[in-house]
């Protein structure tokens, strides 16, 4: 039978070669295994939970054509999916599960209820129900001046978990900076190093929800049992504890009774302790006893070195000017350069292209909201430019010629104003010019509008063209 499914699936390979751009077919079929085929089912194991959702969200209909075309109209295909790849002591741990399209139940679930969680936690990946994620860990986290310290003391911790004077470790920052895979990568990293200690990762959410349930069902105590039982807590964005009084009550007897047991603990929050608001001064006293440390928004160097690191781990290699586009344009947070890599993928798979500097501007106009396109950089500097009836290369060219710098300061005086670009990225807009340079042209216009009419007039004009209205 094992020859039959290796058979089967090397059929399949080849009528989805032909279906797919060779790089995508490398990146996610190479790594798939065939496991069994069982009448006109087949199971065939991927190394990931991303993986698998990839699969079923861009190449369901590729499959289900090989499938057909192999096997027979009514063929079905089955996932066995890794979520943990074990150790020298312990097999590697995976769980089944259909495809989408067959409607079969939640397997995920069902494993949650065996393993023996009271409170039957959901999206369960890993035997001792960690719900870690183990795509996160530190050599994926890359690191830099935005957030040296937070990562230092997390790897700290991961490696003397509840013995350093970090305990708790609090990592505080907006949205999409790294909190959540900072702690994730903590926790994988005590699991690796002490495979004994029982690790759990929750979101603050779901421990609200979970002690809501166990109100509601007279299990307090088996709540309160089963966190007390844990050698490292993780608990992500605690900020929403706000206002819930009996909530806070128990995490505060369960955060005394861990920290008194040497448990680590580690939380993340979208502001510091001091900011917090809606929590009880008891429990904010105890958030300070250890160490908080804040990550801010990566700068220009991080982020190439984010963008290169994510695109290696998919097997691609993007271009030089493609990855100083991204790190200059995308500038708010991780998490949305990471959805721009992930589209900038997808787009040039499904369209069978290389990635170029054309694709990703194209991908940045669809995803990126907060550059809106009517007055992004690109519209500014074709607006100008035929107004002063110069063309857009004019403005980024490095010539001194009076009318072209006067027309280039302007055009970087609507880009600071209307646009979020940063200063570096309006820069590397107008030719790669550095930041003191886009400081300059701004003050310039301004001076320029207090003595001369005419320019204000010239201004308000392309205000007009640009349809925004004056401030």
């Amino acid at each position: 039978m094992q020859n039959d499914c290796n058979t089967v699936w090397n059929n399949c390979l080849h009528i989805i070669k032909e279906d797919v751009a060779e790089q995508a077919f490398n990146t996610w079929f190479m790594p798939i295994v065939p496991l069994r085929l069982e009448g006109n089912s087949l199971t065939i194991q991927v190394p990931s939970q991303f993986f698998y959702e990839w699969l079923e969200e861009h190449y369901v209909h590729v499959l289900k054509k090989a499938l057909n075309s192999t096997i027979g109209e009514g063929a079905k295909l089955e996932y066995s999916v890794i979520v943990d790849q074990g150790n020298k002591q312990n097999a590697p741990f995976t769980i089944n599960l259909p495809n989408r399209s067959s409607g079969a139940g939640n397997n995920r679930a069902m494993a949650g209820k065996k393993m023996g969680n009271p409170f039957h936690l959901e999206a369960i990946t890993e035997p001792q129900d960690s719900q870690l994620n183990k795509a996160y860990s530190f050599d994926t986290f890359i690191e830099g001046d935005c957030n040296r310290l937070a990562r230092s003391a997390g790897y700290a911790v991961a490696k003397k978990p509840g013995v350093t004077s970090f305990n708790p470790l609090m990592i505080y920052g907006g949205v999409g900076l790294g909190k959540t895979h900072l702690v994730h990568s903590i926790g994988n990293e005590i699991k690796e190093n002490l495979p004994e200690k029982f690790v759990l990762y929750v979101s603050s959410e779901k421990f609200i929800n979970q002690f809501i349930k166990a109100v509601q069902n007279n299990e307090v105590q088996s709540f309160q049992a089963y966190y007390l039982q844990v050698d490292a807590l993780i608990i992500d964005d605690v900020q929403f504890f706000s206002g819930k009084e009996k909530t806070q009550e128990m995490f505060f007897h369960i955060f005394n009774h861990l920290h008194q047991s040497g448990k680590q603990i580690v939380m993340t929050s979208d502001r510091p302790p001091k900011d917090l608001k809606g929590l009880e001064e008891r429990l904010l006293s105890r958030f300070k006893w250890g160490l908080t440390a804040d990550l801010q928004q990566p700068d220009f160097e991080t982020r190439m070195a984010i963008i290169h690191t994510k695109m290696e781990a998919e097997g691609i290699e993007i271009p030089a000017d493609v990855c100083e586009y991204l790190a200059y344009t995308v500038d708010t947070n991780i998490r949305e350069l990471e959805g721009v890599l992930i589209s900038l993928i997808a787009h040039a798979s499904l369209n069978r292209r290389d990635i170029d500097l054309e694709l990703a501007k194209q991908i940045m106009k669809n995803i990126v909201h907060d550059i809106e396109t009517e007055v992004g950089i690109d519209y500014i500097q074709k607006t100008v430019a035929d107004y002063f009836h110069l063309s857009p290369d004019d403005l980024k060219a490095k010539t001194r010629k009076k009318e072209i710098v006067i027309a280039r300061q302007v055009a970087m005086y609507f880009a600071k104003e209307y646009t979020n670009h940063s200063l570096k990225s309006i820069g590397y807009h107008f030719g790669g010019r550095d930041h003191s340079t886009v400081i300059h042209a701004v003050q310039a216009v301004n001076d320029m509008m207090d003595v001369n009419a005419n320019f204000r007039h010239t201004l308000t004009d392309l205000q007009d063209k640009l349809k925004i209205k004056a401030a």
